[in-house]
């Protein structure tokens, strides 16, 4: 699993939900939000999860930074991947919130409610330019003004399928599904020729399914959420029709990213999502699989991929916000955000980096090929998981969803009760 999932997938697991009230770098009076000044004072950055495999890189960057302004001094601090968001709240709570710190979307939220993350509009608006906009989009919360982060490293990955199981199922394999149509027809297809035995999906459908089916997943006042409405339940209805014929993998109700690339790699299924990343795996890990791997657009029907983004924020309570925004901007820079993207297989948020030959040039490996791919789509690409959906909100859509697909609810009540929960939880967000 890379840096970048493995720290996504915690950020979903500990969802900040404490109540936040002090502010940070022990300054309860709160600093200046005026970014147009002297660029000085010591500073800490707070990454998630880097230190290890990226202490030359950080330290180079500071370095760097530290050269560019004599008068500042930057404190690198790494947190472990586990319990991280526990740590932003605890330090938020306590007034320990570092000036500049490592966010995903869903950290951010409760950060800028609080009142401790700095709106880059105001405090940054230059910059703005420099990057994608929607990655710039992605650190905006639903109800308040403000970008709350500068954009850094995004995400985004293929479908994979295994073109022997394609074949065996009288399915064309050079012709993999280009539309939901064509996918549910497949499967059906693929379970009916195996007896049940190959499922073609290992995954109950998520939040970002339904954003990508073209769900209204909130109201634009981002005060409910809307994805129980006529095309939700047609999604979550199909899934069931899938779930009854063994087309969904018995087990998807309770899989993991994890257990899901396993069933891939085991040939137990036949399409599971991934990025160039997951070619090396299979290399190693199954060369027959590798020998027989399709590689295809995400499907959506909106004409937009899902992407995945982490961020820079500026603690809004620091004591320099000049070196704060500086070095949360150097960090996040083309230049910078490039030379990372070279190091690990992701993509940066900057506008015009994507089209580096080394995100448009082919070499004829399927490692490039799906670079190029995901770098292409990623220009238009779109963070489908609402910014205020919290773990609580996933386990709660993912249970009734459960409910749906064994029967036990219909798709229409099991969206219903999920939207009912979710909003609750929201309510209790503040």
């Amino acid at each position: 699993m890379s840096v970048f999932r493995r720290a996504l997938a915690v950020a979903a697991v500990c969802a900040v939900l404490l109540p936040l009230s002090a502010c940070g770098s022990g300054d309860d009076s709160g600093g200046s939000t005026d970014a147009s000044g002297k660029v000085e004072g010591d500073i800490t950055f707070q990454t998630w999860n880097l230190r290890a495999n990226f202490k030359d890189y950080f330290e180079g960057v500071i370095a760097e930074f530290e050269k560019k302004y004599p008068d500042t001094h930057v404190k690198w601090i790494d947190q472990p991947a586990e319990g991280y968001a526990d740590k932003i709240s605890a330090d938020a709570a306590g007034g320990t919130l570092p000036d500049v710190v490592n966010v995903s979307p869903d950290l951010v939220a409760p950060l800028a409610k609080a009142g401790l993350a700095l709106d880059l509009d105001k405090a940054a608006a230059k910059y703005k330019k420099e990057y994608l906009a929607g990655a710039w989009a992605s650190h905006r919360i639903p109800g308040m003004t403000g970008t709350y982060a500068f954009p850094w490293y995004l995400n985004t990955g293929p479908l994979f399928y295994n073109k022997s199981l394609f074949k065996e199922a009288g399915l064309d394999p050079d012709q993999p599904p280009k539309t939901y149509d064509d996918l549910f027809a497949d499967a059906l297809r693929m379970a009916k020729e195996s007896d049940g035995k190959v499922a073609t999906l290992a995954n109950v459908p998520t939040i970002e399914d339904f954003g990508r089916y073209g769900v209204e997943l909130m109201n634009k006042e981002g005060t409910a959420f809307a994805f129980n409405d006529a095309k939700g339940v047609e999604l979550l209805t199909k899934y069931k029709e899938l779930y009854d014929a063994k087309a969904l993998d018995p087990q998807a109700l309770t899989a993991t990213p994890e257990s899901s690339g396993k069933k891939f790699l085991t040939e137990a299924v036949a399409m599971n999502p991934g990025s160039a990343l997951d070619l090396d795996n299979f290399k190693k890990q199954a060369p027959n699989l590798y020998k027989n791997i399709g590689i295809t657009d995400q499907i959506t029907s909106t004409g937009h991929v899902n992407m995945y983004v982490m961020g820079v924020m500026v603690n809004s309570k620091t004591k320099h916000a000049p070196a704060s925004v500086a070095f949360a901007h150097f960090v996040t820079d083309a230049e910078h955000q490039m030379s990372f993207a070279k190091k690990v297989a992701i993509f940066p948020s900057t506008a015009g980096s994507l089209d580096d030959p080394y995100f448009t040039k082919e070499d004829g490996t399927d490692e490039t090929r799906v670079r190029i791919a995901a770098a292409k789509s990623l220009k238009s690409a779109v963070n489908y998981t609402p910014v205020l959906f919290s773990e609580q909100m996933k386990t709660a859509l993912r249970n009734e969803v459960a409910k749906a697909l064994q029967g036990k609810e219909s798709p229409k009540a099991a969206l219903d009760n999920a939207v009912k929960q979710c909003d609750t939880l929201l309510r209790q967000q503040g």
